[in-house]
């Protein structure tokens, strides 16, 4: 059960009441917030006082408080002493209780005091960025890499900025799904107008303006292409149609270089995640119109680094027309798919170079295609089938098939030393890992959704006790019971929104996704699946801390290795919510960045309207929830009776609409 501690200075809006999804009346709701009111009052007097006071009080007051704190503390903690001391033995277990809890209030008093002493500059509202960085993405160079052509990502010469990116001045927030999937507002994104009518044939077959709405319309006509296209996909598996790839054990998939996530909208629908990744590009961002329909992606330098994933993260890997030259660098992009495929997994690639009708007239794409050919066999990959320009491929689901290969056939085996689980940004290389994996599992072993749910035997391969996981499963059923009544219902609402119809009054946005920062177990995620809630999770798991993104991934869950001190690799504006648990609490990142770095990191993911639910110890939730007024958030506090040393801290960023208009 979650109360209501306090709220920031900023938190006018979040205790305003509705109705919860349960139907809990209004003044239910707003009587939670009244018993605080007093606090409150006096928290709104001091602040006045500092603030409005002339120089010469504001000087006095502050060394009045500077006098004062010192006594306070001493008399609070001897008198916490003298009363420990003196109650009975019979009643100390209960008195050791209450004293904690005095602890925590003492702590929540002197941060009070504090922020009081520190006046207008606490209060300091960061300021905005310029325009200019309203798409910007950090650590993405503007040189280009010039083996790959494309820009190259590199956080360490890029110094810190920490201001509040501005939305585009006609920002408007995206509408609801299933309607946001295949209609977005063009004032959301980088690309302009001329560029989308300036581009090939396949965007014009994939796009339709209207108005100020670019629509990707996967109903019409224009777009039967896709549906033909997965089925065809699905018939060259041997299977009936897309419908079957779940029994086949295909439920993640990665696409690269994925247009605008076209592919990924149309298998959404049947309970299939698929990730798109493609290169940053100055101009014209596939990517960030695909997040802008509210689809998994994310920036990545496939061409020089490795993919921030485990070895074993997907069941298919999808190219068409991606732009990688597979049959360069003796094959070593292919070697990167195979390390991130599954046993059993599907390479699907869509190309020209495998039309075999070209081969009459392009004898160079005949050269590319024989190379692919010969590579991927030495792969132990078994092509199961060709038709036009799409070919598919099996990798191998027995290890044995490496040590019956040629001699000198193909890359070799990875030593122990170069396969690791925790590829951030390392180098490509050109070896098969994970051949005595105990990961090696055929996909056709891990069906949906059962893979989700691990028994004893399973969780033994990640080193995790059955008695943790299953603890760590419920207490995330419980905490997203108690999250949902603390955000506005209204987001989940089933608006009457059309395109071309005004906008209900905010908020209005629902939530499509969800970005877990310290996502441990992936119990968030599938707390989340298991009650209803119709979002996908980014479950980014820290450099810094306990590696568990294999089990992550293994149980059908999307995931990605980060370190938090460095700017996540994606546009502004990409999550509706994100989520931290004991985020703050991770030694490494307080020693290497700021708190002020993390939360300015985090608004900058953050769509507007969008929440951050922060769950830590109570002197560091303290400390964010005060940063939060620089941040101009909303703010609240919760504390929960299930453990008195942690707290909750539910913000909502705000649509500045003066901001974003002027």
């Amino acid at each position: 059960m979650l109360k209501p501690l306090h709220r920031g200075v900023s938190g006018t809006r979040i205790c305003e009441g509705s109705r919860d999804l349960n139907g809990t009346e209004k003044g239910d709701f707003d009587a939670k917030c009244s018993s605080y009111e007093s606090d409150e009052m006096f928290r709104f007097l001091s602040d006045s006082f500092v603030l409005g006071t002339l120089r010469n009080q504001h000087k006095l007051a502050k060394q009045m408080l500077s006098f004062s704190i010192p006594l306070i503390v001493i008399v609070i903690f001897f008198g916490l002493f003298w009363w420990s001391v003196s109650i009975s033995t019979s009643s100390r277990l209960h008195a050791a209780r209450s004293y904690d809890k005095i602890q925590e209030q003492v702590v929540l008093y002197l941060s009070e005091i504090g922020e009081l002493a520190l006046g207008p500059s606490r209060l300091r509202e960061l300021e905005f960025c310029s325009q200019d960085f309203e798409n910007h993405v950090p650590c993405f160079s503007a040189r280009e890499n010039p083996d790959s052509g494309y820009a190259d990502r590199s956080c360490e010469l890029e110094p810190k900025q920490n201001c509040i990116v501005p939305p585009p001045v006609k920002y408007r927030v995206p509408l609801r799904w299933p309607i946001g999937r295949d209609v977005i507002w063009f004032a959301n994104v980088k690309m302009t107008a001329d560029e989308v009518l300036s581009s090939g044939s396949m965007t014009k077959r994939m796009m339709m303006m209207e108005e100020e709405q670019i629509s990707f319309r996967s109903d019409s006509s224009m777009f039967e292409g896709i549906e033909d296209y997965s089925h065809q996909i699905a018939g060259m598996i041997g299977l009936r149609n897309v419908s079957n790839f779940i029994q086949a054990g295909i439920r993640t998939i990665l696409d690269i270089g994925c247009g605008y996530g076209s592919f990924g909208a149309h298998l959404f629908s049947k309970q299939l995640l698929t990730m798109c990744v493609a290169n940053y590009e100055t101009s014209g961002s596939q990517v960030q119109l695909t997040l802008e329909r509210g689809l998994p992606a994310m920036l990545s330098t496939f061409a020089s680094k490795q993919l921030p994933y485990p070895s074993f993260s997907f069941d298919m890997v999808h190219c068409a027309q991606c732009g990688i030259d597979w049959d360069l660098k003796d094959g070593i992009y292919l070697t990167e798919v195979d390390r991130v495929l599954r046993p059993g997994g599907y390479f699907v690639w869509t190309s020209p170079i495998a039309d075999a009708q070209s081969f009459l007239h392009n004898k160079t794409n005949l050269k590319k295609w024989n190379a692919v050919r010969d590579f991927t066999e030495s792969l132990c990959w078994e092509m199961l089938s060709q038709l036009d320009k799409t070919v598919v491929w099996k990798k191998t689901s027995k290890s044995s098939c490496y040590h019956s290969r040629k001699p000198r056939s193909g890359p070799p085996l990875c030593s122990k030393g170069h396969y690791v689980e925790s590829p951030y940004y390392r180098p490509l290389e050109n070896c098969i890992g994970g051949t005595k994996s105990s990961r090696w599992f055929p996909v056709e072993q891990r069906t949906w959704p059962s893979r989700a749910n691990l028994n004893k035997s399973k969780l033994a391969v990640y080193g995790v006790q059955r008695e943790d996981f299953a603890e760590d499963s419920m207490k995330w059923k419980m905490a997203v019971n108690d999250y949902w009544p603390l955000m506005s219902p209204l987001i989940f609402s089933d608006h009457p929104k059309r395109p071309g119809d005004d906008d209900p009054t905010p908020p209005y946005n629902m939530l499509r996704n969800v970005l877990d920062m310290n996502a441990q177990f992936g119990g968030f995620n599938s707390a989340l699946l298991e009650s209803g809630k119709d979002v996908w999770v980014m479950n980014a798991v820290p450099t810094t801390g306990s590696n568990h993104l294999p089990l992550i991934v293994d149980r059908g869950f999307l995931g990605v290795l980060h370190d938090w001190c460095e700017a996540f690799p994606t546009y502004p504006r990409t999550y509706d919510m994100v989520h931290a648990d004991g985020i703050l609490s991770l030694e490494a990142l307080r020693h290497r960045c700021s708190m002020l770095d993390l939360l300015s990191e985090i608004d900058r993911l953050l769509r507007p309207e969008g929440w951050v639910i922060i769950h830590d110890t109570t002197n560091l939730i303290e400390s964010a929830r005060m940063l939060t007024t620089q941040l101009k958030w909303d703010a609240r506090v919760i504390e929960s009776d299930s453990n008195m040393d942690k707290r909750l801290l539910v913000c909502q960023k705000p649509f500045l609409k003066k901001i974003a208009n002027s």
